[in-house]
């Protein structure tokens, strides 16, 4: 099937709410103004497999995916699946669906600009994966080859092709600490390939660059 994955495109089913604003004074990542529309992901497919996240209160309320292919809808709080309450924006968001097996999601919190991933099965028995530490390149320091997924946990860098499953990671050589809400005080710049990853990181208080060849596997 044909990679769909390119900046979201919003289909509008909710109901026709003028759009207010939700916003601060202070410099956020990205343009915090409400929406208060669903926004439905999905591709060309015979069993019409989407994702949808509704809105409530200017924040994403819940999300919900199926197929025709099953027999009821799952949702889940939205909250719930990423770890707290969020504010997001339509245009940094981007999706993978791979046929009726499972859905990447992939966006940026609008405040402070916190990178996401959700990897979520359409059947009943697979598990949500779920980071919020990503390198997304929604972030203009972080570049991300389209097809990749990439994140950390704080010592290595992890690599995943979204339409085939194989990964790669490569090793910081030690725990850095940081701070995922404050990931430039401590990742400068990501450069991720299917076959190169190159991170300036800071440690001891001293700015590093590394770079590894990968193997996705």
């Amino acid at each position: 099937m044909r990679l769909v994955f390119a900046l979201m495109l919003v289909a509008i089913i909710a109901f026709s709410v003028p759009f207010t604003a939700c916003k601060s004074s202070i410099q956020t990542f990205c343009d915090t103004t409400c929406n208060s529309d669903t926004l439905r992901f999905t591709i060309e497919h015979p069993d019409k497999p989407y994702v949808a996240i509704g809105m409530r209160n200017c924040k994403p309320d819940t999300i919900t995916w199926s197929h025709d292919g099953l027999d009821s809808k799952r949702k889940m709080v939205f909250s719930d699946l990423v770890g707290k309450e969020v504010l997001i924006n339509k245009n940094y968001i981007k999706y993978y669906i791979k046929d009726t097996s499972y859905v990447w999601l992939v966006f940026n919190e609008c405040i402070n600009g916190q990178g996401y991933l959700l990897k979520i099965p359409f059947n009943k028995t697979g598990n949500i994966f779920r980071k919020n530490s990503a390198f997304n390149s929604s972030d203009p320091r972080f570049s991300v080859a389209e097809n990749l997924a990439a994140y950390t946990d704080r010592g290595n860098i992890f690599v995943e092709d979204m339409t085939t499953g194989m990964k790669a990671t490569m090793t910081l050589g030690r725990p850095v600490e940081m701070d995922y809400t404050k990931i430039h005080d401590v990742i400068d710049s990501v450069n991720v390939t299917a076959d190169r990853v190159w991170v300036k990181v800071k440690i001891d208080n001293d700015w590093q660059t590394m770079e590894k060849k990968i193997t996705l596997k």
